[in-house]
């Protein structure tokens, strides 16, 4: 006799219940007086009280994913940073206009549904959520039997936040003269692992991946697995002690190329000194092994520059020196386009000796 029910085609609704009741500690342990309830309920509860305090709210939202990393994170059996990850690509979107994030969901498609491994992702969640001091306050486990295969998964996470309008970061605020200052990335962060599996993993065994090493002996899987860098502290922390900073660029798939310039109103370029940041050795490792032309380093990498601000000329110094403990690096600066009605555009220069 044909069995029909949901579990015979592939859905486990206790082991559902059973990942919920896994999560929920770690849950918990992001919410703030901010939040009611707790997880489980039809909708996340964020008291809006905060804003009360502003003349001008503005809720600023973002969404990303952590991408093919995720194969990676599989392959290697380490699943607890790649939540830090997806925290991390939404969170620094939203501050780049100065925002505070309020409160973060995620959404975790999976073929089938393992309440250990939803356990581990979201406890890689809950560390990303604490350090940007956002609530995880609701989210989506499903189970996608016949679609996706039975090890495979997909994160997406949602990101909200708020900022006094007169607050604001953006291109509006930026001058001609302004200085850019870069911060230090942790890697590759989430962006570029299809070019990187395609010239460098892809071709590697699973006993060989794990035992490669880079140039000065760092095993390449940690270092291609090391969490996207969360930047929310160190930028709102600035702002809060009055530096004034004009625009900010979170750098991710497009490298400096292609982010940098999103920064920048019309009729103004910046200028970017090559040579004057570290670029991390995995990077260098795997630009080398892709073969990419410098042109084509700096629009598909970070090339270690996670994030990019822009501020006042005369307040550089006092910017690198708050930013010192995260690694920052005087970069370039905002000059003239060519024509005045040009979109802004990023434009490279060597470092003068």
């Amino acid at each position: 006799m044909l069995e029909s029910s949901y579990k015979a085609a592939g859905v486990d609704i206790e082991a559902g219940a059973l990942a919920v009741d896994a999560i929920r500690e770690a849950v918990a342990s992001t919410h703030t007086p901010a939040v009611l309830g707790s997880i489980g309920g039809f909708g996340g509860l964020y008291r809006a009280a905060a804003l009360k305090d502003m003349e001008d709210p503005v809720l600023v939202s973002g969404t990303d994913g952590v991408g093919t990393k995720l194969e990676l994170a599989q392959r290697a059996e380490r699943l607890n940073t790649v939540g830090i990850d997806l925290v991390a690509m939404c969170a620094n979107d939203i501050i780049c206009c100065g925002a505070r994030p309020l409160f973060f969901l995620d959404y975790l498609a999976v073929g089938r549904l393992e309440p250990a491994m939803v356990a581990s992702v979201v406890e890689g969640i809950a560390a990303g959520c604490r350090e940007a001091e956002c609530a995880l306050i609701g989210g989506e486990m499903a189970e996608h039997p016949g679609v996706m295969a039975t090890d495979d998964f997909d994160l997406a996470g949602f990101c909200v936040g708020a900022v006094d309008r007169e607050k604001m970061l953006g291109p509006s605020l930026v001058r001609e003269g302004d200085a850019i200052i870069g911060l230090a990335s942790s890697g590759f962060h989430s962006n570029g692992y299809s070019l990187i599996r395609h010239a460098v993993t892809n071709k590697l065994i699973d006993e060989e991946l794990l035992a490669a090493t880079l140039p000065n002996g760092e095993p390449l899987i940690d270092a291609l697995l090391e969490p996207t860098r969360l930047y929310v502290q160190p930028l709102l922390s600035a702002l809060d002690a009055g530096l004034p900073l004009h625009a900010a660029a979170h750098i991710t798939g497009g490298g400096l190329s292609f982010n940098l310039d999103r920064a920048l109103p019309v009729g103004l370029d910046a200028e970017v000194e090559l040579g004057s940041w570290d670029i991390p050795p995995v990077i260098a490792y795997v630009a080398r092994l892709a073969a990419l032309e410098e042109e084509d380093l700096l629009r598909t990498f970070n090339t270690g520059i996670g994030l990019a601000v822009v501020c006042a000329a005369g307040a550089a110094e006092a910017v690198l020196a708050h930013f010192k403990s995260s690694g920052a690096y005087m970069i370039g600066r905002v000059v003239k386009a060519a024509r005045p009605d040009a979109p802004g555009k990023v434009m490279y220069r060597e470092v003068l000796a």
